[in-house]
């Protein structure tokens, strides 16, 4: 009997559990009805058909490469993708994996549904943002919140005289109102960011989120107004399509991108004003005097606050709280939580030079002993191997089956030399060779690689490391060997300790498994190409492979 699987999605907050099992009812009628077994079923709850990053339609997708099932069965082709580029990919891989795909509504997909069916989608989605923005645009011509709220005001909620929700109404909260002002003076007077932070979380105060304040909550970002010190609704300005939000291809997350001035919509709501004018224009003098004596005039700001400014900068983190790792002062670093918010026991610090040379022999020396290389090798390969099986798990029974077509083809010409016409025997003989070509293209590309391991990986790869250590005192080879020794890292935790009744810090060093491998077997080119690939593992330094801490 041919099997099946069911795949369920809903989106709207609007809609309940109860969506998935209406679809999940339906679809399994449907394949009683075509003598179907199903044996799983896969479902969303609340997620966007407009990205792929859904844990449901990816098990359904991991499963479809081990053969577990012969037809996929969905409400319409909308549930599993509204995204034309997803919907294509996921009708690839089962087309790949000789699974038909079947919806209530079209019925067996095809290549002409993915192109009209994908262009509706992807048209509705257009018209439904279009419609959305159009609504949010007259809720704010006319003085009212286009979505979400700011912190300091309170949201109305009202019903007109024929039952409608009336959106988009908020009132000034008397207690964030306070703490506001609280903060414009406080930072007008001197008081950096920082130090309003820490005074917050030392009284409890809750921050916007609930949770603590944070520098960066204060401060924001000027130009893109966020930040209480930016926000103009604060001077009973509302500043409308400021941003804009678009998908990220290689993610599919969100991310937001400035809108030219000339496109926002900026309308006075003096109601809304928590802030007088004095004060807010001594806050954007101060801003601006910190941002030219920071940055200087003509310098650029942007790309030096992006990069990486020292070795490990964005790697380390404190093993108390999970925060990051900021400067204390030029020489010194310690937990962001503990200097900044306050929130945060760990106060013990470590000089930066004394952490790079402890991080950077423990990458040398550490990581791959010689006496851990030999049970590494074990583990990595038993690990291979277990992982090579499990992706290629329907492998032996596409070559069992392609055995069977080749005694069959070999019976065909058989009967035909017997005298049976070859009238009688063209179409069978025909679908045994389309059915033969699948599964030998299935298994020649799921054919397992050996794991190889260098002899001499690790001498190699502490060679590797000693030469990148000397680049680095090279100006014309530091950035690449920076970029490379990074990628080496996959974490820096800093654990407070105490010696000599001295507070310090000892470092605990994760790196990337699978960097370490390709720099070790002198892999050139990126692991997801050279069958050494491995996203999860991590080796600690220390003892074997367990996640214990080392000190140099």
């Amino acid at each position: 009997m041919r099997t099946a699987a069911i795949y369920a999605r809903y989106s709207s907050d609007l809609q309940s559990d109860a969506s998935i099992e209406d679809q999940v009812r339906l679809c399994r009628e449907h394949a009683e009805r075509e003598g179907l077994t199903v044996v799983e079923c896969y479902s969303d709850h609340g997620i966007s058909g407009a990205t792929l990053l859904r844990p449901g339609v990816q098990a359904l997708l991991q499963d479809t490469i081990t053969g577990k099932y012969d037809v996929v069965i969905a409400e319409a082709l909308d549930r599993l993708s509204r995204d034309q580029e997803d919907i294509a990919h996921i009708y690839k891989r089962l087309t790949f994996a000789d699974t038909t795909l079947v919806t209530l509504s079209e019925g067996k997909i095809s290549e002409l549904h993915i192109g009209l069916k994908g262009t509706m989608s992807a048209l509705f989605l257009k018209d439904l943002a279009d419609k959305t923005r159009r609504g949010q645009r007259g809720r704010v011509e006319k003085g009212k919140s286009g979505g979400g709220n700011s912190y300091g005001y309170d949201v109305v909620r009202q019903v007109s005289e024929d039952g409608l929700p009336i959106r988009g109404d908020r009132r000034i909260n008397d207690r964030d109102a306070s703490i506001i002002r609280r903060i414009f003076n406080e930072y007008a007077a001197g008081a950096s960011p920082r130090t309003i932070a820490r005074t917050l979380n030392e009284e409890h105060v809750p921050g916007p989120s609930g949770k603590g304040w944070g520098p960066s909550t204060i401060h924001g970002n000027p130009v893109r107004g966020t930040g209480i010190l930016n926000n103009e609704l604060y001077i009973g300005r509302l500043v409308w399509n400021r941003l804009r939000y678009v998908k990220d291809p290689e993610t599919g997350k969100r991310i937001s991108k400035l809108n030219p001035k000339e496109d926002w919509v900026i309308i006075e709501t003096p109601q809304s004003r928590i802030i007088d004018q004095g004060l807010w224009d001594a806050v954007k003098t101060r801003q601006e005097s910190m941002k030219a004596s920071r940055f200087g005039k003509g310098k650029p700001a942007f790309w030096d606050r992006r990069r990486p400014k020292f070795l490990f900068s964005g790697l380390m983190r404190c093993s108390v709280c999970g925060g990051g790792v900021v400067n204390f002062n030029k020489e010194r670093v310690g937990c962001a939580n503990a200097r900044n918010k306050g929130t945060c026991d760990n106060k013990s610090t470590i000089r930066r030079d004394v952490l790079e040379a402890t991080v950077l022999d423990g990458l040398q020396h550490h990581l791959m002993e010689p006496h851990l290389v030999e049970r590494f090798c074990e583990h990595y390969a038993r690990h291979a191997n277990k992982a090579a099986a499990e992706h290629n798990a329907g492998r032996t029974s596409d070559i069992a089956e392609l055995q069977q077509i080749e005694r069959d083809m070999e019976r065909l010409v058989q009967a035909i030399l017997d005298g049976v016409p070859g009238s009688q025997v063209k179409d069978k003989m025909a679908a045994l060779e389309e059915r033969k070509a699948i599964l030998q293209s299935r298994v020649d590309l799921s054919e397992e690689q050996p794991v190889l391991m260098h002899p001499n990986m690790g001498k190699v790869y502490r060679d590797q490391v000693a030469q990148l250590r000397e680049a680095l005192t090279d100006e014309d080879h530091r950035e690449k060997a920076v970029e490379v020794m990074r990628g080496l890292i996959d974490s820096i935790d800093l654990i407070p300790v105490e010696e000599g009744g001295k507070k310090t810090l000892a470092v605990s060093l994760r790196g990337k498994l699978a960097a370490i491998l390709a720099l070790g077997a002198g892999i050139k080119k990126p692991l997801e190409e050279s069958g050494l690939e491995m996203r999860v593992t991590k080796l600690v330094a220390g003892v074997g492979f367990e996640p214990t801490t080392f000190r140099l």
